[in-house]
């Protein structure tokens, strides 16, 4: 039997590290928080990120130790092969993703359980600013791109899951696990994607 690969999605802001930090705690060890590869200088990679350099990034590409990776805002991020392992022993894989590339993701993880983390326009302007990363400029590209959903494929909007984070973070996790003990391994699979 599959585990489910829980591919959170959403804008920088969103708290998506601290939803898959919570749910991650709640469901012990049904399932595996995997970490995310950045190529973000030390010290400035998220909670739960292994920051690395370009060449290290490429290197790890070539010599087949990511499972995915994809390009996005100048970065490089990846997720590492040993996940294929723990869902094919029947763990759930909890991940941080990206919208653009969740059509690889679903042509090659049957069990995905995509997942939207939305925020409040306002508070996500406050959260971008807050951390510091982006100049304004890339803060409002940032904004407008959250706005547009183009790139969530048509085909898999009737199973994405939505998750508002725009009140208490514990509030998103509760209904992030409510939503996983509602959707078993079974449901997921649609032969036609």
């Amino acid at each position: 039997m599959s585990g489910r690969l829980i591919y959170l999605m959403g804008p920088s802001g969103a708290g998506k590290d601290t939803i898959l930090q919570g749910v991650s705690r709640m469901m012990g060890n049904r399932a595996l928080l995997a970490q995310r590869i950045v190529t973000r200088g030390p010290g400035a990679a998220d909670d739960g990120a292994l920051a690395v350099t370009e060449p290290e990034f490429l290197q790890m590409e070539q010599v087949g130790l990511l499972a995915m990776s994809w390009r996005a805002h100048g970065l490089a991020y990846g997720i590492l092969r040993h996940i294929d392992e723990r869902l094919a022993a029947g763990q759930d894989v909890l991940i941080n993703g990206s919208r653009g590339y969740l059509p690889i993701a679903l042509e090659r993880y049957r069990t995905l359980m995509p997942v939207l983390v939305c925020v409040k326009p306002q508070l996500l302007q406050e959260r971008l600013r807050r951390r510091g990363r982006e100049t304004e400029a890339q803060i409002q590209a940032r904004l407008v791109r959250n706005a547009a959903m183009d790139e969530i494929p048509e085909r898999c909007l009737a199973r994405l899951v939505r998750i508002d984070n725009s009140e208490r973070p514990s509030d998103a996790v509760q209904a992030l696990y409510a939503q996983l003990q509602q959707r078993p391994v079974d449901a997921l699979i649609d032969k036609h994607l």
